[in-house]
């Protein structure tokens, strides 16, 4: 058995679930999709509606007295998320997600027939689709694959590999934290990257939940987040980060309302304006952004690094637990992919379940035996095909012929298609996780014995 003691802060983060959270337990509900969307903090909702019950806000763009209270909160908000991550050397751009902000990077790109997109292959669909704004320019883009035994990249390899990008508008892309496995890939890759004549994209939006950020001694070019990710509330927000010298790289094709300084009908010209508000189309959410600020203090008060001592803890509690449990035959009831250990690891883990016989059950069964007990996880491909690939051995003829025998079709027409599965079962932890939240599922898994 794991040393349950070895599962940090445990009193500080009772007393927080007691606090903020405390609707699981009223509900006996069992929340382990942390990755998927942050649970909000009470303090947080009850701060926001006591804001908007006391003020009058106006859509910015305005001197007028409600406009220039919006304006403020939202400034405010601005600053702390610049504050949050040391971000002085960046700019700022609110965004409806992270996918938006992966959206401006792709839509703004000086992608040519000389450019050049490299990612890895774990990464999101919304950084995965950047590759069609390159492909349509005429550039070309390359994945770098992710190894099979514990699903992380060879930095010796991937080295290689940068050096021999060529022409002037090479992007290379990845995320601080997969989205899928909750592996950490290197943030020390962003500086060797650049070096070496490549511009950085990193997605961090899973990483920035439970994991320190410090943009002044990391410097990517571009950093996507999403709020919701971090602390629950609201939906519906994002940020782009622009590194200062990165800034005119970008060519916005089109322009909007609020994006401009000035703009003709007569003579067809405009300026676009030189800070976030480039990027910032039409009236963004005045009275959400407001909300972050108070996000962003409370988890300042949490301590992002107690956080992430205590996630680690959690995730390496529950794999040593989900490790040991067999059928009577001695076959695995599930197999944890990724890393062996949890140091390259955040609060995610994807698994497989397989019965006496050594079969895999169906991803989507699972997940209705867990809806049964009140536990939400997550399972499907979790938009990383990349990782779904590599973990169920699809190889690239298969998929290629598949895609060029067809017009349309899902993955429940692959897995016919193919005779393969697709698919597996995702189990994240956060803020609100108890060592009982982990022992209830521990328990579902321990009722697949012998079946």
């Amino acid at each position: 058995m794991a040393n349950t003691g070895s599962i940090m802060h445990e009193e500080f983060f009772n007393d927080l679930r007691s606090s903020e959270f405390k609707r699981l337990d009223d509900n006996q509900h069992v929340y382990l999709d942390y990755t998927g969307g942050n649970l909000y903090p009470e303090s947080l909702v009850t701060n926001h509606l006591e804001q908007l019950k006391n003020g009058t806000f106006g859509n910015p763009h305005s001197t007028n007295p409600t406009s220039m209270s919006a304006t403020k909160l939202v400034e405010e908000a601005r600053q702390a998320v610049l504050d949050f991550f040391n971000a002085d050397d960046y700019y700022c751009v609110f965004t409806s997600n992270a996918s938006n902000a992966l959206k401006i990077v792709g839509e703004c790109y000086p992608f040519d027939k000389d450019g050049e997109f490299l990612l890895i292959a774990d990464n999101h669909n919304s950084v995965n689709g950047i590759r069609e704004y390159c492909r349509k320019k005429g550039g070309r883009h390359e994945y770098f694959p992710i190894q099979y035994e514990d699903l992380k990249i060879n930095k010796e390899i991937l080295s290689e590999r940068l050096n021999n990008g060529a022409g002037k508008n090479r992007l290379f892309a990845f995320p601080a934290q997969s989205n899928v496995t909750g592996v950490k890939h290197s943030l020390e890759l962003v500086s060797e990257a650049k070096s070496k004549g490549w511009d950085v994209l990193l997605d961090a939006a899973a990483f920035v939940p439970t994991s320190t950020l410090d943009l002044s001694r990391v410097h990517p070019d571009f950093v996507s987040i999403s709020f919701y990710k971090i602390f629950g509330y609201p939906t519906g927000l994002g940020c782009l980060l622009i590194h200062k010298e990165s800034f005119n790289k970008l060519e916005k094709p089109w322009f909007a309302g609020g994006t401009v300084s000035l703009v003709s009908v007569a003579s067809s010209d405009h300026f676009l304006i030189a800070n976030h508000e480039r990027f910032e189309n039409g009236t963004i959410n005045y009275l959400g952004i407001p909300a972050l600020k108070t996000g962003l203090d409370f988890m300042k008060e949490i301590g992002m690094d107690r956080l992430s001592q205590r996630v680690k803890s959690l995730i390496d509690y529950l794999k040593s637990e989900l490790r040991t449990i067999k059928h009577d035959n001695n076959k695995e009831v599930v197999r944890v992919f990724g890393p062996a250990d949890g140091n390259d690891q955040g609060g995610t883990i994807i698994v497989k379940f397989f019965n006496t016989q050594g079969e895999s059950y169906n991803f989507e069964k699972i997940e209705n035996m867990t809806n049964e007990r009140n536990i939400s996880i997550r399972s499907g491909c979790f938009c990383n095909p990349g990782i779904d690939e590599v973990n169920n051995c699809l190889t690239t003829d298969e998929i290629s012929n598949y895609f060029n025998s067809r017009d349309s079709g899902d993955y429940h027409d692959m897995i016919k298609a193919l005779n393969k599965m697709r698919g597996a079962t995702r189990i994240s932890v956060g803020l609100a996780t108890t060592k009982n939240d982990l022992d209830s599922f521990i328990d579902f898994v321990k009722d697949l014995r012998n079946k």
